[in-house]
């Protein structure tokens, strides 16, 4: 069996707390778009075998689709071996939940080809043991997922909104943003109910104007190409543009094709890795 794994982004990223164990408390609005792996997984007589089109991804217990497996396997306690192929579209170490999608496509695939029917609450209590992004791909959508991102309220979808994305050649680790970044500094937090209002009413330029990511800070330190890309999209007539995750990818809003198109020529100069998409 195969499917489709989207990719999303964030519309906003707030740091609420951290816990005892170090792990951060998170409030995000999420949004599927349509940029998307396919996934396969077939029944074999044992082990895990991943097979991926691109050479720079891991295909062993380094791949979240691979420990996707082996969590599924042990909970349910299944001694037959699966066969995972993932043909990628999106960028690695992007912030655009790349891995965490594909790790979520394994559960539900295996979910079905083994005949396990476990609801999609059981799905994601497995999916959290493999990130914060992974509980939220299991449905995508329009959500605000909140705790260690395994709590997910879904919400009015907020769908065929016209984006850019441009992926500098570089990747982020997760890990390390978090690691630098610094509740004690942050003076203002993401609007958060007010763009879920104005998501629901559907009012896209609120939206792109008040977007707020607290891990943007921390990338662009490191890496000024950020502000760059950033500055570009406004040039070419975005409605508002931030990073999504702990980035390295901006994404960018547009009220019309013809823009967007623009932006992206412009833009696929300079980048390799620069798409445009929808939320869907």
């Amino acid at each position: 069996m195969k499917i489709k794994a989207y990719a999303k982004i964030n519309i906003s990223l707030d740091v609420v707390g951290k816990r005892e164990d170090g792990y951060h408390l998170l409030e995000m609005i999420m949004q599927t778009i349509d940029l998307y792996d396919i996934v396969e997984v077939k029944k074999v007589k044992n082990g895990i075998q991943l097979e991926c089109d691109k050479y720079y991804v891991p295909t062993d217990e380094r791949n979240i689709a691979y420990k996707a497996a082996m969590i599924f396997k042990e909970h349910f306690g299944i001694d037959e071996g699966v066969y995972i192929n993932i043909k990628k579209n999106i960028p690695v170490s992007a912030g655009l939940a790349g891995g965490s999608t594909d790790g979520a496509a394994v559960l539900k695939l295996m979910n079905k080809i083994f005949n396990i029917n476990a609801s999609d609450e059981e799905l994601r209590k497995m999916a959290v043991k493999l990130g914060a992004d992974v509980p939220y791909c299991i449905n995508g959508g329009t959500a605000l997922c909140e705790g260690i991102g395994e709590q997910i309220t879904q919400l009015k979808p907020f769908k065929d909104k016209i984006l850019v994305l441009i992926k500098p050649p570089f990747g982020v680790s997760t890990k390390n943003v978090y690691k630098e970044f610094d509740l004690s500094k942050v003076i203002l937090h993401p609007k958060t109910k007010e763009l879920i209002k104005n998501m629901e009413e559907d009012n896209l330029e609120f939206v792109a104007n008040n977007m707020k990511n607290l891990l943007e800070n921390v990338t662009l330190r490191r890496h000024k190409t950020i502000a760059n890309i950033k500055e570009g999209a406004r040039m070419k007539e975005c409605l508002g543009t931030m990073m999504s995750g702990s980035g390295p990818t901006v994404f960018a809003f547009f009220d019309d094709m013809y823009k967007a198109q623009l932006c992206y020529d412009y833009m696929k100069d300079k980048y390799k890795d620069v798409f445009i998409t929808r939320t869907i």
